[in-house]
């Protein structure tokens, strides 16, 4: 078994017996794509809502929930995935830092996570769990083999979703 890590920004795939981690999720979201028969899992490490919202574009797919959940799909399906059999698992849009006011832009958590249940529900993809938002960081790590997704917080009980 070997761990696949995703880096910030950045998303991968991996086939049973391998696993895929993410670390410092915060304000990111950890989406986990899923499809059971092929024992085949996708995970994005999203930083951004939105690719439209910039003014300069940005190259990087996996950067933002649009287009980086599209991209998972599309190389997931190229590995021999089927959408309609993927389910999703989300961790992480945390609220990291207190402000004064609750400005919409510094919501970057709460906007990560509404902008990739929006996308999964546009694709038609299920989520099966999620554990999104409060003020701490996660680290997961998602097991092919079982489907299991397993969140971990410092100062908090290791949980499986």
């Amino acid at each position: 078994m070997g761990i696949i890590n995703v880096g910030i920004a950045d998303l991968n795939i991996a086939r049973s017996p391998d696993v895929l981690a993410t670390y410092a999720l915060g304000s990111c979201v950890g989406i986990c794509l899923y499809d059971e028969r092929m024992k085949l899992a996708g995970l994005a490490h999203i930083m951004l809502p939105d690719s439209k919202a910039m003014r300069a574009a940005s190259t990087n797919k996996a950067k933002f929930a649009d287009t980086g959940i599209e991209e998972l799909v599309r190389q997931m399906e190229a590995k021999g995935a089927r959408k309609s059999r993927m389910v999703a698992k989300i961790a992480g849009g945390a609220t990291m830092f207190a402000f004064q006011g609750k400005a919409d832009m510094v919501q970057v958590g709460l906007r990560n996570a509404e902008a990739c249940v929006a996308k999964l529900k546009e694709l038609g993809i299920p989520i099966l769990a999620r554990d999104t938002g409060e003020n701490y960081g996660r680290t997961v790590i998602f097991y092919p083999e079982t489907g299991d997704y397993v969140v971990r917080a410092v100062g908090k009980p290791e949980k499986t979703i």
